[in-house]
C-alpha cells in the first residue's frame, strides 16, 4: 500500500514538472503583414516554422498576428498578453513605437526574441537580424568602385528603425572616403515599390545629372527602375538593390545593366527566431554550441549577389 501511494506521489511530481505530459508553451509571433515583398516572405516563413514545430512538438501552440502599421501591433501584443503567452517573437512594424510594449513584455517574464527592425532598447532576450551596417557598406563600396570614386547618388531608405539608420550609416560611412561622390538627396521609401516610384520620380525631376542609385530595398529597386525606364533615363545611370528577390535576382543573372547587383537580407531570419524562442523556453541549447543556451543576439552575414553567383540565391518557386 505505502508502496503504492509512493508512485502515486511520484507520478504526480512528474505531471507537474512537465516530464510525462509535458508543458504546454504558447508562443505569440507578431509580424507586419505583407505589404511588399520582404515581409511576405516573412510571413510565409513563419507559418512554415510554426506549421514544422507544430508537426514535431504537440507542447507547442502559436499565435500568429498580422499587423498594418505600429498602433496595430500595440494592440496585438497587448491581446497577446492577455491571452498568457509565454513568449513573443515580433518584428516591430517601426522600432521606437513597439519598443514601449515590447519593455512591458519582457518585464512580465515572456521569453521576447525580436527580428529584423529591433528596438530603441535591448529589452530582449535574443535578437535575430541581417547584419544591416555590413548590408550598406557593401552597396556603398560596390557603388564607390562601379564610379571609381566619382559621382551622384541618390538614396531611397526604408522605415525609420534601428536596422535602417544602421544600413544608412554603413552606407554613408564608405562615402566618407570618397570626397568626389556627392549624396544628392536621401528620402524614405518605406521598403515600398509604389512610395519609390514617388520618391524617384521627384530625384529624376530635381536631378539633371545622377549616376547611381542606392534603393536599400529590392521592391524600391523595382520602383525606381520603372521610375528610370518611364523618364528614358536607363542609359545614365545603375541601381543597386537589398534583400534577394527572385524578379531580381533572375535580372541580374540575365546581365541588367541597370541593376547588376542586390544585398541578401534573407527574410527566413523569422523561422530562425520561432526555434529561439521554442528552445529558449525549453531550456535548450543550441547542438554544438558550447557558449550560453541561446546567444542574446544572432547576426546573419550579407553577401554580394553579381551575375556571376546569382544562380546561386535564385529560387523561383519562393514568394520572395
Amino acid at each position: 500500500m505505502r508502496l503504492r501511494f509512493l508512485m502515486v506521489i511520484f507520478l504526480v511530481i512528474l505531471v507537474a514538472s512537465g516530464i510525462v505530459l509535458g508543458k504546454k508553451f504558447l508562443i505569440g509571433v507578431s509580424i507586419p503583414a505583407a505589404d511588399h515583398g520582404w515581409t511576405g516572405g516573412i510571413v510565409w516563413w513563419a507559418n512554415k516554422a510554426v506549421a514544422d514545430w507544430k508537426a514535431k512538438d504537440v507542447d507547442l501552440e502559436f499565435k500568429v498576428v498580422l499587423a498594418n502599421n505600429p498602433s496595430d501591433q500595440v494592440a496585438d501584443v497587448e491581446d497577446l498578453l492577455v491571452q498568457g503567452i509565454d513568449a513573443l517573437v515580433i518584428l516591430p512594424y517601426e522600432s521606437a513605437p513597439l519598443t514601449p510594449i515590447c519593455e512591458e513584455v519582457h518585464k512580465k517574464g515572456v521569453y521576447l526574441v525580436v527580428v529584423d527592425r529591433g528596438l530603441t532598447k535591448d529589452v530582449y532576450d535574443v535578437y535575430v537580424a541581417g547584419d544591416n551596417y555590413a548590408f550598406g557598406r557593401i552597396a556603398g563600396e560596390y557603388i564607390a568602385r562601379k564610379l571609381k570614386g566619382k559621382g551622384n547618388v541618390v538614396v531611397l531608405e526604408g522605415i525609420p528603425s534601428v536596422i535602417n539608420t544602421e544600413r544608412v550609416n554603413g552606407f554613408k560611412d564608405v562615402m566618407k572616403d570618397y570626397p568626389n561622390i556627392k549624396i544628392l538627396a536621401s528620402q524614405p521609401g518605406y521598403w515600398q515599390r509604389d512610395k519609390a516610384l514617388a520618391v524617384m520620380e521627384n530625384y529624376l525631376q530635381q536631378f539633371p545629372k545622377i549616376d547611381a542609385v542606392w534603393a536599400a530595398d529590392d521592391d524600391m529597386a523595382l520602383g525606381v527602375i520603372q521610375a528610370i525606364r518611364e523618364a528614358g533615363r536607363e542609359k545614365e545611370m545603375f541601381v543597386v538593390g537589398g534583400g534577394g528577390m527572385k524578379d531580381v535576382i533572375k535580372m541580374i543573372m540575365d546581365g541588367s545593366k541597370l541593376i547588376p547587383v542586390t544585398v541578401t537580407y534573407p527574410p527566413s531570419m523569422v523561422a530562425t527566431a520561432i526555434s529561439m524562442a521554442v528552445k529558449g523556453l525549453k531550456g535548450e541549447k543550441l547542438d554544438g554550441f558550447y557558449q550560453e543556451a541561446i546567444p542574446h543576439k544572432i547576426i546573419l552575414s550579407c553577401e554580394i549577389v553579381t551575375k556571376e553567383n546569382a544562380e546561386r540565391y535564385y529560387y523561383p518557386d519562393s514568394v520572395y
